[in-house]
């Protein structure tokens, strides 16, 4: 082997294990009860939460609230957390798409779900999708996969969301521009 090589071999060996040694630090996301969450609330507004619907869009403050359902701690770092107190007080992240995206896939650490994004092939119940529409290209809309086929694909996705608000709604009729799958690893303590 050359030398270059093993450097390169070195390299990925460490790049894995601190990947292995920052999933060691999470507590499983409970699906299951994301998923209740977001079957109860999909058609409806719970009364701890303020309704955004009329400003700019509910989708991923309900998203948000699926997720904390699954795990059960916020991150209250001002601006850069994932939180949520009242109306008035909660972090950019619980109800802005590309906000929310940047926190979940966050390299620093702090408390609050952990995602990656990945492919289609690799979600699973309980993982998120992002949206962007022609308009604009950016991604605007946030949904909690509720069910999928054991190789999932467009055709086998139900989900739930908000703003336009979707009970089991295949995947399929919507049309986008970009679509983003983001995997929920667990919860940072």
């Amino acid at each position: 082997m050359s030398m270059q090589n093993n450097t390169s071999y070195s390299s990925a060996k460490k790049n894995f294990i601190g990947k292995q040694a920052a999933l060691a630090d999470l507590i499983p996301y409970n699906r299951a009860q994301a998923i209740e969450y977001a079957n109860i609330w999909a058609l409806g507004r719970n009364p701890a939460y303020y309704d955004y619907s009329n400003l700019g869009g509910d989708c991923t403050n309900f998203i948000s609230q699926c997720l904390y359902a699954g795990g059960g701690i916020m991150n209250y770092t001002r601006d850069l957390g994932w939180y949520y107190n009242h109306a008035n007080d909660k972090a950019p992240a619980w109800t802005g798409v590309p906000y929310l995206y940047q926190f979940l896939t966050r390299k620093t650490g702090g408390p609050g779900p952990a995602g990656q994004e990945i492919d289609i092939t690799e979600v699973e119940p309980g993982d998120l999708i992002q949206l962007a529409f022609q308009e604009t290209g950016r991604y605007s809309h946030s949904l909690i996969i509720v069910k999928c086929g054991t190789v999932p694909a467009v055709s086998n996705i139900l989900i739930n969301t908000h703003t336009y608000d979707r009970l089991a709604y295949p995947l399929e009729r919507y049309f986008w521009s970009r679509i983003r799958f983001i995997k929920i690893l667990g919860i940072r303590k």
